[in-house]
């Protein structure tokens, strides 16, 4: 049987922008990007791979090798970026990655990317797009979420009513939005909130439209539970019809969140079946 190996795509970084004090911006160039397969979701990802430092590792980069000839602490660690935008006939990949500063991995990372600056990564991958059946659509999300719900905003059919609900820091973090659909934009400020608190509120108290919902819920594990049930059991809202994970955890880095992630899955469940039954 043949082995399926891991292809691993290597590119170079045109610009760096700063739309916000807190976000990068990467634009990504490179002639193995041409023929990605970017466009039919609009929660397209990439993992970004982190070689550890002081760690030879083959070139070509190969996952599977790594894997097979170093112990696990040399492993590189990887980064899920939701892809922002694709220009087929430039040939560039735009993400974001949010800065929180010296904290964390990506953050530094990308601050100190300058153009020409290699970058080796695995994907896409992807699985939502608004559904032109639904009569209205529902877009939720902390910062992590930001690109994927821009990107879905574009893709919106003409006219479709949506109702868009952000939190973010403060109104520096704010971005300008467009789509096609006729969107109602409600930017939530965090202050001194807990992630999430501000979404699940204005959540529970919006008064729903008429019709079939196509839902996007997507950013910190612990308001993305609470929002599930909601939509789930109080709102009703078919399982098909709901895209909804949680991103990142708070106090867990991103291999713990990974790892904990299936219980966390299957403690929602449980909580949906209990609720309804």
């Amino acid at each position: 049987m043949t082995e399926r190996r891991t292809k691993v795509t290597r590119a170079r970084v045109a610009r760096v922008e700063r739309p916000t004090p807190r976000l990068i911006r990467l634009v990504l160039g490179g002639a193995e990007l041409a023929g990605l397969p970017v466009g039919e979701f609009t929660d397209h990802y990439i993992k970004v791979i982190f070689p550890q430092p002081h760690v030879a590792h083959p070139s070509p980069y190969d996952v599977e090798a790594v894997r097979r000839d170093l112990p696990r602490s040399h492993w590189p660690r990887m980064r899920a970026y939701t892809v922002r935008a694709w220009d087929a006939a430039a040939g560039e990949l735009t993400v974001d990655v949010v800065h929180h500063g010296d904290e964390g991995l990506a953050g530094p990372w990308a601050a100190a990317l300058r153009p020409g600056d290699p970058v080796h990564f695995v994907g896409p991958g992807g699985a939502y797009a608004p559904s032109p059946e639904a009569d209205w659509h529902l877009l939720v999300g902390d910062e992590s979420a930001l690109p994927a719900i821009a990107a879905s905003l574009e893709r919106l059919p003409s006219g479709a009513p949506a109702k868009v609900f952000l939190e973010v820091d403060g109104p520096a973090d704010e971005l300008p939005l467009i789509s096609p659909g006729d969107v109602e934009i409600y930017w939530l400020h965090r202050d001194a909130r807990p992630v999430g608190e501000a979404l699940v509120a204005a959540v529970r108290t919006l008064d729903f439209p008429r019709g079939a919902v196509h839902a996007f819920v997507h950013g910190e594990a612990t308001f993305v539970k609470e929002l599930r049930r909601l939509l789930r059991v109080e709102r009703g809202v078919p399982r098909e019809m709901l895209s909804i994970s949680g991103y990142w955890r708070r106090g867990m880095d991103d291999e713990g969140w990974r790892a904990w992630k299936p219980e966390w899955r299957r403690q929602a469940e449980a909580e949906e079946a209990l609720a309804a039954a």
